[in-house]
């Protein structure tokens, strides 16, 4: 495919991508859009200037704050508005009501592109399941149980916030080393986590499991993520229930919401399972997805430096297994619903996908380009992950997703 349009040919944003999101022109007016290179479809001006038909209603449609009511109406619609969108961008010639659609994409505010009702974080890297499990468990890292199931907690979804949101450093419990009694006291421990998460396009009923064979007619798009986690204060709360104010603080997604559809080309095997899943876990093919991932640090007016390089495929449970274990007790899934991944390590050190394991847990301080090093955040420092997929010429990316941290 090629386009009228002028991309750059080291844009996440190519024809073969065109991901989905809400974006505010600086008039305060929440519109839906589709990324292409440096610029932004404006859905609700396209749908005006009659590419979709029912002008009315598309109109009114993109010009929702978020794009629930729009993921709702199913694969084969959305589906068919993305690649409306492509043939107008493959036309032979520029068509003449471009200015009228086209929006400049650094000069607009992104918004948050879905209204979150439901979010669980998994615990799908092998890796990142091991090296917490050496830290804390040297005898026992990897619990019976993880070979078994896609691990999982239920979080909190009103903390989730949009790329560039800036994190505040959140206060809690924590037990210092040696003592028995715990202060009250902010985080010194302040962590990311490298991960990747799935926007869910279709409900299902309460009661009715979704089959790992459907799993993905259930996944509209993907997006980066950073579960943000303050360490010191997890350590202490986590037993016996889990995460709690260690994590509910702030998680971190990208604005661009990479349909399901865009990421066939780059789909791989994943790593082999054993013992084998029971069999409502069972899957064939290629069901891992090969997208590339790195995570950068900038101090305050500082360089920054790339800390990690790690890749979607090293995730040991899919994002089908993940979500047909989340269903099979009955557990049911709704429109606009997050999945993340977990943490994704890979199998060296310059890939594990958290301070906590970059600096094994403190021990190991890593440099950074102005001098300084870093065993957790500091406040002032920005963090942003990156993503993107690139085979035979196609690349298909995210975007990215960061924040700054304040005191």
């Amino acid at each position: 495919m090629k386009t009228w349009l002028t991309v750059p040919t080291d844009s996440d944003f190519s024809i073969h991508n065109l991901p989905f999101g809400v974006f505010d022109a600086g008039d305060g007016q929440p519109r839906a859009g589709i990324a292409i290179g440096d610029h932004i479809v404006n859905l609700a001006a396209a749908a005006e200037a009659g590419l979709f038909g029912k002008r009315r209603f598309f109109k009114k449609l993109f010009e929702q704050p978020v794009l629930n009511d729009f993921i709702a109406l199913g694969k084969p619609a959305t589906n068919r508005i993305r690649r409306k969108v492509q043939d107008w961008l493959c036309l032979p010639e520029r068509p003449e009501n471009a200015a009228q659609i086209l929006v400049d994409r650094r000069s607009v505010r992104m918004l948050l592109p879905i209204r979150i009702g439901d979010y669980t974080d998994f615990y799908s890297s092998i890796e990142h399941a091991t090296n917490v499990g050496k830290m804390f468990r040297p005898d026992n890292p990897l619990l019976p149980n993880w070979r078994w199931l896609p691990v999982g907690y239920h979080g909190r979804s009103s903390s989730i916030v949009v790329d560039g949101t800036p994190i505040r450093r959140p206060h809690g419990q924590i037990l210092p080393k040696g003592e028995e009694i715990p202060v009250f006291s902010a985080t010194k421990q302040l962590d990311f986590e490298l991960e990747m998460a799935f926007v869910i396009g279709k409900d299902s009923p309460l009661g009715q499991p979704v089959p790992v064979k459907k799993a993905e007619e259930y996944i509209f798009g993907l997006v980066l993520f950073n579960d943000w986690s303050a360490r010191d204060i997890q350590r202490w709360e986590y037993v016996p229930l889990g995460p709690f104010l260690g994590k509910n603080f702030g998680s971190s997604m990208s604005p661009w919401i990479v349909p399901l559809e865009a990421l066939k080309p780059f789909r791989v095997k994943g790593p082999k399972q054993s013992p084998p899943p029971l069999d409502y876990l069972k899957t064939t093919g290629a069901r891992n997805l090969d997208i590339e991932l790195e995570v950068a640090v900038q101090p305050e007016n500082g360089p920054e430096t790339v800390i990690c390089r790690s890749n979607t495929r090293y995730l040991y449970w899919s994002m089908a297994q993940q979500l047909a274990h989340h269903t099979v007790n009955g557990c049911n899934l709704r429109v606009g619903d997050l999945l993340a991944s977990g943490t994704i390590s890979g199998p060296t050190p310059d890939s594990f996908g958290s301070l906590l394991e970059l600096s094994w847990a403190g021990q190991k301080p890593i440099p950074l380009a102005d001098g300084s090093t870093r065993t957790f955040l500091l406040d002032g420092d920005t963090l942003a992950i990156r993503g993107w997929a690139r085979k035979d010429g196609l690349r298909v990316g995210f975007g990215e997703v960061g924040g700054t941290i304040s005191a």
